[in-house]
């Protein structure tokens, strides 16, 4: 067995296996890949599953170069890859997060979150594997609870068109409990919020993709409902610090974590302040509220700060002019020009 190492010198809770092999399912999309990004300069080895129905290959492209990535397209509602040496940890991040791709397919989101887990933690088993589950804040539903916190149980509509993610995950956080219990595995479940930042994709649906992608083409800015709901926005290399931190922590982890970031911000702020840091001549208009679009939502992240000593460090005007730049390059790449969308 490979001798532990410290990793995070800021908390002695934390102590990471050096040169471990971790797979990464979902680990091409937007999440997994800074993920992998973060593990491959750890020095570890990464195999990369994923089938590419909203990751991208170019988004793990860079990871190549380092001898010790592999990416493999497989769905994991299908058995384990078989080729994939004995592993130390899987990450499991591989279901479509935004409404727009996650409805997308109702039934197979739901699969996902169910059969596909349930792969992942059969081979966790046959491991020995430490297994992180990546849920949502989603399954709080449209909360009558402010800010969530862990112990809150949700308002979540089971039949309604959101359900399939929402009341997917919910059942995933079951079963990665009870399996992890019969079977003696370390287990890891993190709640995560809004996150945005480089490599998002352009048509996923997120309100700040969507945004941003409108304002640099100048067109409409579509916000639902009046804008006055809230979201809290937490840019995702603070997220991937969360992930690995959650992973790692040898002790008094119990019960899934909320990791987001705790400031929270209306739809028509978040607007606002993208059109100005794009110099956006775009125009607002107002759609009807989807169903079951919830009114706030707001992280309780006592428990990270408490057991892993985590707080997210990206003020929000950082965050967004690393998006904006990213998606202005990779429009430009594209051949879709924004330079007529900007401000004389």
């Amino acid at each position: 067995m490979v001798e532990n190492r410290h990793f995070y010198n800021r908390h002695e809770n934390y102590a990471e296996p050096a040169a471990a092999v971790i797979a990464v399912a979902g680990g091409a999309g937007f999440l997994g890949s800074h993920l992998c990004t973060k593990l491959i300069e750890g020095g570890h080895s990464v195999f990369c599953i994923d089938n590419f129905h909203t990751g991208r290959p170019q988004n793990v492209d860079h990871l190549s170069l380092s001898g010790r990535f592999t990416l493999i397209q497989h769905d994991i509602n299908d058995t384990f890859p078989p080729d994939i040496p004995s592993l130390d940890q899987i990450y499991n991040l591989a279901c479509p997060a935004s409404p727009v791709h996650y409805q997308y397919d109702r039934v197979k989101t739901a699969l996902t979150c169910s059969l596909g887990t349930l792969n992942l933690l059969k081979r966790a088993a046959d491991d020995k594997a430490r297994f992180f589950q990546a849920s949502t804040s989603e399954i709080y539903g449209d909360p009558e609870v402010h800010p969530q916190t862990e112990s809150y149980r949700g308002n979540v509509n089971t039949v309604g068109p959101r359900s399939c993610y929402d009341e997917g995950k919910r059942f995933a956080e079951t079963l990665v409990t009870d399996f992890g219990a019969q079977h003696g595995l370390t287990t890891r479940i993190v709640r995560i919020f809004n996150t945005y930042g480089p490599r998002m994709h352009p048509d996923d649906g997120r309100v700040v993709s969507n945004f941003i992608v409108q304002a640099l083409l100048g067109e409409d800015i579509t916000i639902y409902g009046s804008g006055e709901q809230t979201r809290s926005f937490c840019f995702v290399d603070d997220l991937i610090e969360g992930f690995v931190r959650l992973m790692n922590a040898e002790s008094g982890i119990d019960g899934p974590i909320n990791i987001g970031n705790p400031n929270e911000t209306t739809v028509n702020q978040l607007a606002a302040q993208i059109l100005a840091m794009a110099g956006s001549r775009s125009q607002i208009v107002h759609h009807p509220l989807p169903v079951d679009d919830p009114r706030r939502r707001k992280p309780d992240i006592s428990s990270a700060l408490a057991r892993l000593n985590w707080s997210p460090q990206v003020p929000l005007q950082d965050g967004l002019a690393k998006t904006i730049s990213y998606f202005m390059e990779e429009m430009s790449n594209s051949g879709r020009s924004a330079t007529s969308a900007m401000a004389s």
